[in-house]
């Protein structure tokens, strides 16, 4: 079991989340839920909750195809546990495509 990190960088966010961080810095000036620690140098650290709050919205925006902003905020609110249901279910799908791929690939 590997242990869990406390805070993540935003680059590691980044790789993690497929996301660029222009996208991050975005998304934490639209969603009060999302603000990541701040050092005095304004380097960004992020939580294992806030990690998961990006992806949701993520899934939102990229699997639902909700881009508005404030629709996003209203999905987040009345479906949550919908959402992380279908989330965890599309996650799992794509590294289970992921590693069929890469099986056919070493056939």
């Amino acid at each position: 079991m590997k242990p869990t990190k406390v805070y993540y960088s935003i680059a590691e966010v980044r790789q993690l989340t497929e996301l660029p961080s222009a996208t991050l810095r975005y998304w934490e000036q639209q969603f009060e839920q999302l603000s990541p620690y701040k050092d005095e140098h304004g380097n960004r650290y992020y939580t294992e909750k806030d990690i998961a709050l990006i992806k949701q919205i993520k899934y939102i925006r990229d699997e639902l195809h909700i881009t508005r902003i404030q629709a996003i905020k209203n999905e987040l609110t009345s479906n949550n546990k919908q959402i992380d249901i279908r989330q965890k279910t599309s996650e799992i799908l794509q590294r289970v495509r992921k590693e069929l791929t890469e099986i056919r690939a070493k056939i």
